[in-house]
C-alpha cells in the first residue's frame, strides 16, 4: 500500500512516500519542494502545487497525510504555512485520494511511542523504521516520512493516536 506524508511549508515542503505491506516499510520516494524567498507568494504556492501534483501522479499513493500546524508566535509564518498546507490538501483531493491530518504530537507518538519526543528522536526512529543507514535529509523530508509512517501506524484513523485525551 503506497502512502504519502507531507510536511507543509511555503519555503520548503517535504514529502515522503512509502510502501507499507504486512507491517514492513519500503521507501518509494522522498524529498522537498523548495521556493525562493523574494518570489511572489502566488508563484511559490504554484511551485508547491506543481511539485506535489507531480509526486502524487508518479507515486500513486492510496492515501495522503498532512501534518497539522502548530505555531505559538509568528503569525505571518503561520498564515503562509497554512496556505501551503491548503495546497497540499488540495493536491490530494484533486487526485481523489483520501486525506488525513495528524498533529505533531500524534506523529511523534506513532513514530517513537512518545508524544513529546524531540526532533532528533523522531528522525532516529524514521531511520530505524525504514531500515536506513542515515537519517534522510533534509529535515523536512525526514519529517514527511514520519507523517507517512504515522498514517501507516494509525490505520488511517486519527483517533487511534489520541494522547491522554489530547491530540
Amino acid at each position: 500500500m503506497i502512502l504519502m506524508g507531507i510536511d507543509p511549508g511555503y519555503a520548503i515542503t517535504g514529502y515522503g512516500v512509502v510502501d507499507y505491506n504486512k507491517g514492513r516499510f519500503r521507501i518509494v520516494d522522498y524529498g522537498v519542494i523548495s521556493t525562493r524567498a523574494g518570489t511572489p507568494f502566488e508563484q511559490r504556492l504554484l511551485t508547491i502545487f506543481d511539485g506535489l501534483t507531480r509526486v502524487i501522479e508518479q507515486a500513486a499513493p492510496v492515501s495522503v497525510a498532512v501534518e497539522e500546524l502548530f505555531f505559538s508566535r509568528n503569525t505571518t509564518t503561520a498564515i503562509g504555512t497554512a496556505q501551503a498546507r491548503g495546497i497540499a490538501v488540495l493536491c490530494g483531493a484533486r487526485a481523489g485520494i483520501p486525506i488525513y491530518e495528524y498533529t505533531p504530537r500524534q506523529i511523534k507518538l506513532a513514530v517513537t511511542g512518545y508524544g513529546l519526543a524531540d526532533k532528533q528522536q523522531v528522525q532516529h526512529m524514521v531511520r530505524v523504521i525504514l531500515g536506513l543507514k542515515e537519517i534522510p535529509k533534509p529535515d523536512d523530508a525526514a519529517d514527511a516520512l514520519a507523517v507517512a509512517i504515522c498514517l501507516a501506524h494509525s490505520g488511517a484513523d486519527p483517533n487511534a493516536l489520541v494522547v491522554g485525551g489530547y491530540q
